[in-house]
């Protein structure tokens, strides 16, 4: 691929980048070429169906729930990213980041960016009818969110509220999809996803603060500005005290706990490497909280054998 066709903040080598090129702006169009975003989407599932398997005595989670949930977060991710570059494709064609994504750059139609997105919401709905009634019906129902989120940022300072509510709503999918019934525990998991997306988005907003500014699109990073460092420690203590309460209702060893303490300390690093007008520090950073949460992940799973 052409360094011209080249999307800011993809990966510098990709496999995306060795498809048929009829393929590669659908691969962009879903970000195949920047899979942080459905590792992001994923995590809080894999921690909602791991807390749940605490709660019923222990032992690996069920490991086809865990592929369901796996290729639900990379179609549903896609899907979610080709309506956001829909609603936004005037605005992305203003912001050097974001000029070379496909419709922008023109090598993809609108109409055709409707029907692909069609295309992963019907594989995505196929994959949600595996599991329970509940789960189902949970899961259509953060459609909602997800439609409303790309006009949040015309609208208020906080769209990532609204991304946490979106990209976290599988704590509570992966918890229904084994107890077929919800509790205080998942729902403290999920506030404390929101409470992470608002601390890696922040952190990601500032990258493209300068062009928000100039057009009119509102962020956390322009709220907050020189305060934004404070807002971080707010947000990540906040994450990390109402995930490690979820697993203190489900009675969870202290081992899962251990996961907590390794995710403070992921966090500090975060905190003390943040600087606002760094931009390619702010993606490292953003990046780098895939291990965020796959650390609480370890502990959880931990805590689920030592039962």
């Amino acid at each position: 691929m052409s360094e011209t066709t080249k999307i800011a903040d993809a990966v510098k080598s990709s496999w995306v980048d060795n498809l048929p090129a009829r393929l590669i702006p659908y691969a962009q169009l879903m970000r195949l070429d920047r899979p942080i975003g459905w590792w992001l989407l994923l995590l809080p599932c894999w921690w909602g169906l791991a807390l749940a398997q605490i709660a019923v005595g222990g032992g690996w989670p069920d490991l086809w729930k865990a592929v369901l949930f796996l290729i639900g977060a990379i179609v549903m991710r896609g899907a979610g990213c080709t309506l956001n570059d829909i609603v936004d494709r005037d605005i992305d064609n203003k912001v050097e980041r974001t000029r070379m994504r496909p419709l922008p750059a023109g090598m993809i139609s609108l109409r055709g960016a409707f029907i692909f997105l069609g295309a992963q919401l019907l594989l995505g709905l196929v994959i949600l009818l595996q599991f329970n009634l509940l789960t189902i019906v949970t899961g259509i129902a953060s459609m909602a969110i997800v439609a409303i989120y790309p006009f949040m940022k015309r609208i208020t300072y906080w769209p990532q509220v609204v991304l946490g509510f979106a990209f976290n709503w599988g704590a509570l999918l992966g918890w229904t999809s084994v107890h077929n019934g919800f509790s205080l525990a998942p729902v403290l998991l999920y506030f404390g996803g929101i409470s992470w997306t608002l601390a890696y988005d922040t952190i990601y907003a500032h990258q493209d603060k300068d062009d928000d500014a100039l057009i009119g699109i509102k962020s956390t990073a322009l709220k907050f500005g020189d305060a934004t460092i404070y807002w971080l420690v707010l947000f990540f203590g906040l994450a990390l005290a109402f995930i490690d309460t979820s697993l203190w209702l489900v009675s969870a060893p202290v081992a899962a706990h251990v996961g907590i303490a390794g995710a403070t300390m992921h966090a500090a690093w975060q905190i003390s490497r943040f600087d606002g007008d760094d931009s390619p520090t702010c993606l490292k950073l953003f990046r780098a909280n895939r291990m965020f949460g796959v650390i609480i992940l370890l502990g959880i799973l931990i805590g689920s054998f030592i039962l």
